[in-house]
Order: C-alpha cells, then structure tokens, then sequence
C-alpha cells in the first residue's frame, strides 16, 4: 500500500509537470511566430536592397605601377620580342636537350632556369635576355655607380613562389619603362650594363638569407655613417744633432704609466663589449628564425677578377648596390649562372653556402658548360692523360666532332638599352626612395622636386626602433646659396652648414646653435676667394678669433676680447653700439727679409690699461725671443702740456741689445706706430663684427628664398633660355615668310588682268609697271599708317592710365601701385618697340621703292617693252 502511494504520487507529479511543460512551450511559440514574420520581413528588406546593390557596377581601376603581362600592349613592340629566330629555336632545342639531361643525370637537383617567356608569351635563353650596353652617362662607366642606379631607379617586386625562379622573364626596355621588377630583372639590367662597360659580368641563380631575399638592411648599418679609416702618417723623426742640448729628464714611472693605459683599454674594451651584447641580445629577441632558410631563391650578379682591373671576384646584390665577398653568409648557394655568351651550372657542393666555391669557368668538373665555345680557357691534360692524345688522326676526329657540336650564342633580341637624361636625373620611381637601415633611415630625392634643393637626407637614431633621433644631415643640390650639406645634432643642438665655392660670403662651413648674433659659432672660409686671406672665425659672447693665411702682412691670428655691453643689444645696433673692446691678441708669420730682432711674432693690446707687449721671433741659433712693453699715457696733462717720452714708458728685454733701441726718439716713433696698429686693429675688428651681422642676415634671406639655380642647357626648366630659344624660332619663322613672300611673283595679281595669251604691248607695260609700283607704295603707306594707330592707340591708354593714377594715388594699396608700375613699363617698351618700327619703315620705304622699280626694268618680260622709257 505504500508503494502504490508513493507511484501515484509519482504520477501526480508528472501530470503536473506536463501541464507546465505544456503551458511554457505554449508562451514561447507566440513570440516566435511574431520572431518568424519579422524575420520574413527583413528577410524580404535584404534581398530588396541586394537587388538594387547589384545593379550598381563599379569599374575599379588597374593600378598603373603593376607590372603585368594584361598591362603591356604587345603589338607595338618589335618582331623580336613576338617570336624566334631559327637559331634561336636551335637554341631552345639545345637547351631543352640539355636540361633533361641534367634531370636523369642529377635528379635531386631543381629544374634549371633556362628558358623562361618574357612580356610576349615567347620563351627566350636567358643569354639572350642580356643586352651589353655602355651608357651615354660618365657616371654609369664604374660599378658602383652602376648598381646605385639600378638599385634606385627600379622598385623591387618579390618573387610569386619564394621556392622558385619565375616562369618569365622580361626585357631590359620593358623593366625600365615601368621601373620595376624582381631580383632576376634587377641583375639581368645590371648585368647588360656592367657588360656594356667591360666587367667580365655574370647573372647568377642561387640561394640567399631571407633579408637578401626581402631587401631588409635593418640589420646593417648604413654606409653613409661609416666613417672612413684614418690612415696615421708616421712623422719622420728629424736626424739628430750632433751638439744638441738633451731634453730634460722624464721622472714619471714608466710602469705606472703602461697600467694607466691599460686600465683605460681595459674600461673601453668593457664598454664595447657590453654595448655589442645588448645589441646582439636586442637583434636576437627582434630576429625571427626563417623557417625557409636556405630554400629562398635569389638572383644577384657576380664580378670576376681580370678586366677592369678588378683584384678580387665579389658579388653585387642588384636590390641594395652593396658589394659583397664571394665568403659572405648571405649566399647560400648556387645553382647556374650566364652571360650574353655561355650559360654554366654549378657542379660543386655548397654545404658551406658559397665559401668552397671555385669560379673557375674553365673547369668542366666544377661547372658545366651549354655550349662548346666558349671564352673561358678549358683546364690542361697532365702529362699522363696527353700521352694518348698524340695520334693526328684522333686530333683531326675530334676537331671535327667539336665543330659538329659547336654552337654560338645568337644575338640578343633585346632592343638597345636608353635611358633619357630625365629619366637619368629623376632616377628614383616618382621621384622618392626610402631605406630603411640599423638605427638610420636614409631618403632620396630627385633633384627639383623638392623648392628647397633637398635630395638625400640621414637620420640617425640611438635605439633601434629608431624613436629617438640623434642627428639629421640633409644633402642639397642647385641651390642658389651654395649650400651643399646641413648637418644638425638634435643632441648638442649643434648645426653645420657646409657650402662649396661660389658663395658671396665665401663661406666654406659654418657652425652655430643659434642664429642670433653675438653666440657661439664657427665660420670657415675659402681664404683664396677673400682679399683678407681669412681662413676661420670663432666666435663667443666675449670673444672673436680669427685665423689668416697669404696676407701680405702676414698676419696669422687675432683674438680679441670684448667687454660688458653698456646698451642692450639690437640686430643692426653693431655700427651705433657696438661691444667695447678690451685685448687685442695678433700674430705673425716669419718674414724672411726681416732680422728675428726687428720681426714681431705677437703682440698684444691691453686697451683698458694703456699697455702694448711685443715678443719678436726667436733666432733659430737662440733659445729666447726678444720681448717689448710698452706703457701708454694720455698726450696731455690737464694743462695742455704735452707729456715727454721717458725710459719708464718703454720695458724691453733684448737677447742682443743695440744701441739704436735704446734712443728715446726710436722707441717713440715705434709707439706711435703701435698705436695707430692700435686703432687699424679695433676698427678691423669692428669691421668683422659687422660682416658677421651681415653674413647671418643674407642668411636668413638665403633659407627663406632657398632659389634654385638652372643650367642654360636646361631648357625644360631655364624660362629665359626658352624664351630666347622660342624668340629664335620666330625670327627665323619670319625669315622664312620673308624669303617665301619674296620668291612671289609680284606681276601675277596684274598679269591676270589680261585677256591670256595676248603679247604685251609698251602701252601695257608701262601700265603694268605703274600700277605695280603705285600699289606697293599704297601698302608702305598703309602699313606705316597702321604702326601710327597703334602708337597713338598705346600713348592714349598710357595716358588715361597715368591721369587714373594720379586721381587715386593717395587710396592705393602697394599691390596696386605695384601692377600700375609694371604697366607703365610693358607699356614703354611697347611704344618705344613702336617708335623704332615706324622710323624703320620711313628709312626703309623708299629703298624697297627703288628696289622694286628697278626689279621691274630688269624683269624678263618687261624689259624688252621698257627700254625706251629708260
């Protein structure tokens, strides 16, 4: 009985239960069914608005700078590119024959690049891809510069399969005409141009590291911060003296100074070392392993020794333009290489990248060769193996075995390589290149493109995310100003501009923080250019030093110290206010025509007090120099009475006294003489405080103008040279119509009055002539008529300009009265331009007159009528 309770209460529960179920899934459907006509309606909505979405086409357009196969219009390229020649189907058979015999022979080896099809869908030997080419450009005959401009004028493209060559390969014309391409494009011109300028030259397909392959140089340093090594010139010691007097003694420990040193080299071998490792360390955590190391195919270009006087064979990665050793690990190996004359394969192993490689060519067992001819000098035979090789026979035979199998190279089917002078001076693709490096990013632009000259600029950066920036120099070129290279360290705050010849100031570099006057800086300057010979000038706020060379009074340095400034200082207040000068240091070259005695060496100005100090030149037989002091006093005393010259006024040391220096009369005459230096060497060093005022003024205006200069032969750019240019060809435009309008006829329009075929009679002629010559001078008339109305036309329009002027002159703004100006001149020179014409053709009219009528008497066909009038 307790058991049918509990089941019936079981039951009771799962009735109830139901019943919620039920009633639960009841409420949920209803919102569902409102959820599915909504969901109907968007449904609806969406394909309402896809249908009015598709209707709507949009043409996106082809990027112009892709260098594809759809974009290239093959018709309009030459026969050459759109087929082959019968030896180069030999060719193509030769070389097919070839490759599957290298397939059986090594089939672990990858397919050979042998054949790819360039922009016509034609296969084509890479050999004949390469068209040897010496450029029209003095800068392209080197390879440096060779590859500098492939590197720069072509945008890099990466290969479609990492793993493998591409299917195709373009003609040189065709890459540069779209300035672009990959690596195989890059050497292929490279390697034409390297040809063309007599480098034994090879493309080379083979293997490299994966920033070779991607042109990453973050992790190299840039070559423009490298500073060359200096080379350290051994200073020949002079023979010594037989009676020289022997130096002093060094009493300092010899041992104590060896630990110094090495404590230093200790400390900086340290720092060094502890800076490379967190370099290192940082490069490493930045460094991703390449999972495809030594997979990654590239193509760069290889340079044996021999021609050109090359010492050592390297290698040129086309993409950076850096030279590498055939050694160096970002090589990892070679599979072929070609020329426009032979095609080798690499029969060595490069389980140590490129470093065992022979480049031998000759060798048959290192490389194998396509074709039998070749340049390359085969190996000799031992002795042992040419013992079998006397018979003439065997030699006849196989002489004829090898011209059977000789084949030479066709020529290429490449057009000949141009590149235009714009093209040249533009060279990088739109004018702009940017390289990234270690710490460095170096940027590039053509010249003009930017107004202020600016073509290649450096920042150098101190981490290696290159956040931080520690110094910028900026390259410029056909600036007006000269300036050649702006160097600024953002560190010190330092700026130095460098300027090659030709600068009004002759400034060769100048050195400042501030271009404020009266600050720290340092002006260099090209002393064979400056009449003064100066060479540098530094300048402090309390100093200015000046170095000389070539003068005639061969003054070498002047230093002078300035005092506090009494007024506050101004741009222009130098010549009103200027410092007060307290010292004034000079020194002088040696003069040879002068006794050491009597030839000053320096001498100084103690201008506050009243003080002059000589030191003459020591003797070349003497250990010290004669030296001289003078004490300067004022001219008068508070009487008027003129001070007498005493023997306290004047201090010397001499190393030989004489008995002339000793007169009271010399050493007034030379005071005298030392204070007129005196007053010459404050107002020079006026003079430099405002020359400096000047050159910091031009300055500004220099940078704030930074005009350009243009070459007369520019005559895209020169609009004076085209003006005259476009001025020529009209005159001789004119020149032409002349010669034409005076080949005419001049009896035709007369002649055409007659009944034709009728003879003339001397009536007729006379007519004829009179008419003639009464019509040409209606048109003189006619013509200095109309030169009259212009000339009266201009004068009027001058005039009611000027009384215009003159009405509103007091409400004209300097615009105004700057177009008024180059009005009344365009206007002057108009009427002046008038002026001559008219007096031209008065002077002119009569002789053409002359001429005409004489013409008439002497024509053919009047000549015979007209001689009795004569």
């Amino acid at each position: 009985e307790v058991l049918k309770e509990k089941v019936e209460e079981e039951e009771e529960a799962e009735r109830a239960e139901r019943a919620e179920r039920a009633e639960r899934a009841e409420k949920m459907m209803r919102p569902m069914e409102v959820r599915k006509e909504d969901t109907t309606r968007t449904q609806e909505m969406l394909r309402d608005l896809e249908r009015k979405l598709s209707e709507i086409e949009v043409s996106i357009p082809e990027k112009s700078s892709t260098f594809t196969k759809d974009a290239i219009d093959t018709s309009k390229l030459p026969l050459s590119y759109q087929s082959n020649t019968p030896k180069e189907e030999h060719l193509l058979q030769v070389a097919d024959n070839f490759s599957r015999q290298y397939s059986h022979l090594c089939p672990d080896r990858v397919p050979l690049f042998l054949y790819p099809v360039n922009e016509c869908n034609v296969p084509k030997f890479v050999s004949t891809t390469i068209r040897p080419t010496l450029m029209p450009y003095p800068e392209l005959y080197n390879w440096d510069t060779c590859a500098q401009f492939v590197s720069d004028f072509l945008s890099a493209v990466p290969l479609p399969d990492p793993l493998k060559p591409p299917s195709y390969l373009y003609s040189s014309t065709m890459v540069l005409k779209y300035q672009e391409g990959n690596c195989f494009d890059f050497s292929t011109l490279l390697c034409s141009m390297l040809l063309g300028a007599g480098y034994d030259a090879y493309c080379v397909y083979g293997y490299g590291s994966q920033d070779l392959c991607h042109m990453d140089l973050t992790r190299e340093v840039c070559p423009l911060t490298m500073k060359p090594k200096e080379v350290v010139k051994e200073e020949e010691k002079a023979p010594p003296k037989k009676y020289a007097v022997k130096p002093p003694r060094d009493l300092t420990s010899r041992f104590e100074r060896e630990q110094e040193i090495k404590r230093q080299e200790g400390v900086k071998a340290e720092e060094e070392k502890r800076l490379k490792q967190g370099e290192r360390l940082a490069e490493q955590e930045s460094a991703k392993t390449d999972p495809l190391h030594g997979l990654r195919v590239h193509s760069w270009v290889l340079v044996l020794s021999g021609k050109r006087e090359v010492p050592e064979s390297f290698f040129i990665d086309p993409f950076t333009a850096r030279s590498y050793s055939t050694q160096d690990d970002h090589f990892l190996g070679i599979e072929s290489l070609w020329n426009h004359k032979n095609y080798w394969v690499n029969m060595q192993d490069c389980w140590n990248c490129c470093k065992d490689l022979v480049f031998d060519l000759g060798d048959p067992v290192r490389w194998e060769y396509l074709l039998l001819e070749t340049d390359k000098p085969l190996l000799s035979l031992t002795e042992e193996e040419d013992d079998g090789t006397n018979d003439d026979d065997d030699a006849e035979n196989l002489g004829k075995e090898d011209e059977d199998k000789s084949f030479d190279m066709p020529c290429s089917w490449v057009e000949q390589i141009e590149i235009s002078p714009e093209a040249f001076e533009t060279r990088c693709p739109n004018g702009k290149k940017v390289i990234q490096y270690k710490r460095a990013r170096l940027e590039k632009w053509a010249p003009y493109l930017n107004n202020n000259g600016l073509v290649c600029r450096l920042t150098t950066y101190e981490d290696l995310e290159c956040t931080k920036i520690l110094e910028i120099k900026e390259w410029f070129q056909n600036r007006e100003d000269m300036l050649e290279l702006k160097h600024i360290n953002k560190v010190t705050g330092l700026n130095i501009d460098y300027f090659k010849p030709g600068h009004p100031q002759a400034l060769r570099a100048h050195s400042y923080t501030s271009m404020q006057p009266e600050m720290d800086r340092v002006m260099e300057f090209y002393e064979k250019v400056r009449v003064d010979g100066l060479i540098k000038r530094e300048e402090t706020p309390r100093t200015m030093t000046e170095y000389y060379q070539g003068r005639p009074d061969l003054l070498s340095y002047r230093h002078v110290n300035f005092g506090p400034r009494t007024k506050k200082l101004a741009l222009n207040s130098a010549e009103s206010n200027p410092r007060p000068v307290v010292k004034i240091t000079e020194r002088f070259f040696r003069n040879p025509a002068k006794p050491a005695d009597e030839d000053v060496a320096e001498r100084v100005f103690l201008i506050l007090d009243e003080r002059i100090q000589l030191r003459y030149h020591c003797r070349e037989d003497h250990l010290t120099a004669s030296k001289r002091e003078f004490l300067w006093r004022t001219e008068g005393d508070s009487k008027g009475n003129k001070i007498i010259m005493t023997p306290d006024m004047c201090l010397s040391f001499e190393v030989e006294p004489m008995e002339h220096t000793k007169k009271l009369l010399y050493q007034y005459e030379a005071m005298m003489k030392l204070k007129n230096e005196e007053k010459l060497a404050r107002h020079q060093a006026w003079e430099s405080e405002l020359e400096v005022l000047e050159i910091l003024k031009l300055r500004e205006e220099e940078e704030a103008a930074h005009a350009l200069t243009i070459s007369i032969y520019d005559t895209k750019r020169n609009e004076k040279s085209k003006e005259y240019r476009e001025a020529m060809e009209r005159m001789m435009h004119e020149e032409h119509l002349w010669q034409a309008e005076a080949q005419l006829d001049y009896l035709a329009p007369f002649l055409a009055q007659l009944p034709p075929g009728e003879k003339l009679t001397r009536w007729q002629a006379m007519r004829l002539k009179d008419e003639c010559l009464s019509d040409f001078k209606q048109r003189l008339i006619d013509k200095a008529n109309l030169i009259q109305a212009r000339f009266e036309k201009e004068t009027q329009e001058l005039q009611k300009q000027q009384q215009w002027y003159q009405e509103n002159q007091v409400t004209l703004t300097p615009e105004d009265e700057d177009l008024y100006l180059s009005y009344c001149s365009q206007a002057m020179f108009r009427i002046r331009v008038m002026e001559q014409r008219l007096n031209r053709h008065k002077e002119l009219a009569p002789l053409k007159y002359l001429a005409l009528e004489e013409k008439l008497y002497k024509d053919p066909r009047l000549v015979e009528l007209l001689k009795v009038f004569v």
